[in-house]
C-alpha cells in the first residue's frame, strides 16, 4: 500500500531518472559501434597474454585513424576501426601477428555505413512495433475492464512504463560510452527488446491481480486506490524474487562469459532493475492518478 501512498516520491525519482538519461544522451550522445556507423572489427587469439601498448603501437604505423583495442579472455584482443581498404586490411593482419608466431585471426568482419544505417533503421522500427504489439495486447486483454479506469489508459500506463524502461538504460549507456568507452551494437537493441518484454510481463502481474479485485468485488468496499495497492502488496515479493533470480544469472553471465556478451548482459542488468521498478512503483500508482484525475473531472 505504502508504494501506491507515496507514488508522488516514486514519480519524483522516475523523472530524475529519466531527464538524467536524456541529459546525458544529449551532451554525450551515444558511442555506436561499427554496427551502426559501419567499420571493420579484428578478433585475435595469441599464443600468450597479448601486449596491448606492442600492439597500438603496430597499428599507430598504419595511420588507419581512430580505433580502438580491448583484451577479450586471457589471451585475445578485439581491435575496431573504420571501415578497411583490401590494402589496409592485409597490412593490419599482417601487424597484429607480426610479433607473435603463434597468433590467429579469427574474426575480420567489415559493416558498411549503408548498412549501419539500414540496421538503425531496423532497430528503431522493431522497438516501436514491439511497443505498439504491446499495448495492443494489453488493451484486448483489459477489454472488459470498464470499472473505473477504462481499458485504454492501462495500454497509455504500459507506454509509459515502456518508454521508461528503454530511456534508463540508453542515458546509462550514454555515460558509460563517454566514460568508459562502451560501444552500442546490435546486441543492444536486441538486450531492449528483452528488457521490454521482461517489463511488460511483470506490469501485466500487477494489473491482472487489479483486474481480478476488480471483478470479485473489493472495489464495492474499497477505494480504487485501496484495491490497487492491495494488488501491488500481493505481487511485490513475486516481482522482486523472479527479478533477483535473473538478475543473479546476468551477474555470473557478465564476470564469467565470454567479452562478447558482457555489454549485452550488462545492458539487460540495467533495464531489468528499470523494468520492475517501473512495474511495481511507476505503473500501478499511474492507474490510480489516472483514476483521480478522471474523477476530478467528472466532478
Amino acid at each position: 500500500m505504502f508504494v501506491v501512498k507515496y507514488r508522488k516520491i516514486f514519480y519524483t525519482f522516475s523523472l530524475i531518472l529519466v531527464v538524467g538519461s536524456i541529459i546525458a544522451m544529449m551532451v554525450y550522445g551515444l558511442n555506436f559501434g561499427i554496427d551502426f556507423k559501419g567499420g571493420a572489427i579484428v578478433e585475435v587469439d595469441y599464443s600468450s597474454a597479448p601486449n596491448i601498448d606492442a600492439i597500438k603501437a603496430s597499428v599507430d604505423k598504419l595511420a588507419l585513424g581512430d580505433y580502438s583495442v580491448r583484451a577479450t579472455g586471457a589471451t585475445g584482443v578485439i581491435l575496431r576501426t573504420r571501415d578497411l581498404s583490401e590494402t589496409e586490411r592485409g597490412q593490419l593482419s599482417s601487424a597484429l601477428v607480426a610479433n607473435d608466431p603463434g597468433a590467429q585471426i579469427k574474426q575480420f568482419d567489415s559493416v558498411g555505413p549503408v548498412l549501419g544505417q539500414e540496421l538503425t533503421q531496423k532497430a528503431l522500427w522493431s522497438i516501436f512495433f514491439v511497443i505498439l504489439a504491446i499495448v495492443l495486447f494489453i488493451t484486448f486483454a483489459f477489454r472488459h475492464v470498464s470499472r473505473p479506469v477504462s481499458s485504454w489508459k492501462y495500454g497509455v500506463v504500459a507506454i509509459i512504463a515502456l518508454i521508461h524502461d528503454v530511456i534508463v538504460p540508453t542515458g546509462v549507456f550514454a555515460l558509460l560510452g563517454h566514460f568508459a568507452g562502451i560501444e552500442i551494437d546490435a546486441l543492444f537493441v536486441t538486450a531492449l527488446l528483452v528488457i521490454l518484454g521482461f517489463s511488460v510481463h511483470d506490469t501485466i502481474v500487477v494489473f491482472d491481480r487489479t483486474r481480478e479485485n476488480l471483478r470479485h468485488g473489493h472495489s464495492d468496499k474499497k477505494s480504487f486506490e485501496e484495491v490497487v495497492g492491495e494488488s501491488v502488496s500481493q505481487t511485490f515479493t513475486r516481482s522482486i524474487n523472479t527479478s533477483l533470480t535473473v538478475l543473479l544469472s546476468l551477474a555470473v553471465l557478465y564476470f564469467v562469459g565470454p567479452e562478447t556478451t558482457r555489454n549485452f548482459s550488462l545492458a539487460l542488468f540495467v533495464g531489468i532493475i528499470a523494468g520492475t521498478y517501473s512495474s511495481i512503483f511507476l505503473g500501478s500508482p499511474l492507474l490510480v492518478t489516472l483514476q483521480k484525475m478522471q474523477e476530478k473531472k467528472s466532478k
